[in-house]
């Protein structure tokens, strides 16, 4: 109970730290600063786009990996979730290696062909934040595809019922509180993205500058506007761990 407490104490005192330095009776004003206001837009949009684009390609890679059968399932696997344990600046470092406009693998090619340049813009933004979220919905649709009797899978096509008409009817119903748990996770986690984000796209006001990177701005220069939107990502984490309580922790009774 004495390493327990103390272990609680290291999750609880920064928290507490970070309630005591808030001004709360200018947190509204802080908020609506043009700085932070123009962050938490921008956050929310490209935060909300890299979960849909983490929904369109993570799904059918969970799937994959969940129920294909081929050589080499578990290193993709290891590709797939490579993300969740590498360090995000080196995450961003190796986007801008791919799609770099001037150095990148791929970068120069797609500049040149179709005059898209990712990095130090809106959609890098979008896109580093996907490649640090999309792990978190995979990994949580895969468990669920796994957890899914395919017995009534099978009866629904014995009776007739397409591929489409059986994922649509019968899988997508069992797999839809796996799916939205996993959404949540990588919503929560590209609003909060920083690593990956300033060294790819940049840390440029208005266009690249998400919240947490206002917040490092912020912090030596305007230590208000910083904490208040350091509160914002602090209660959207907790509403998301609270509202997946059940679904992460199902059985730990």
């Amino acid at each position: 109970m004495a390493l327990a407490s103390l272990g609680v104490l290291l999750f609880a005192l920064p928290l507490l730290g970070l309630l005591q330095r808030a001004a709360w009776s200018d947190l509204w004003s802080d908020l609506s600063a043009p700085a932070a206001r123009d962050a938490l837009r921008l956050s929310i949009e490209c935060s909300l786009w890299a979960t849909l684009l983490s929904v369109v390609l993570g799904v059918p890679l969970a799937w994959v990996l969940a129920r294909g059968e081929f050589p080499g399932r578990a290193l993709l696997r290891a590709l797939v979730l490579l993300p969740l344990v590498l360090p995000p600046v080196v995450g961003g470092v190796a986007l801008l290696y791919a799609f770099g406009r001037n150095n990148g693998l791929v970068g120069p090619w797609l500049y040149d062909t179709f005059g898209v340049q990712l990095t130090f813009s809106k959609t890098g933004v979008i896109l580093a934040e996907t490649f640090v979220a999309m792990p978190f919905l995979v990994l949580t649709v895969e468990g669920g595809l796994r957890a899914i009797d395919t017995r009534y899978e099978d009866a629904a096509a014995t009776l007739g019922a397409g591929r489409w008409t059986v994922f649509r009817r019968v899988t997508l119903r069992f797999l839809a509180p796996s799916l939205a748990a996993g959404a949540a996770l990588a919503w929560a986690r590209a609003l909060g993205e920083f690593g990956a984000t300033i060294t790819f796209a940049g840390n440029i006001a208005g266009r690249t500058q998400t919240t947490p990177l206002a917040v490092y701005l912020l912090l030596e220069t305007d230590p208000g506007p910083a904490v208040a939107m350091s509160l914002v990502l602090l209660a959207v984490s907790v509403v998301v761990l609270v509202a997946l309580r059940d679904h992460l922790f199902r059985g730990r009774r």
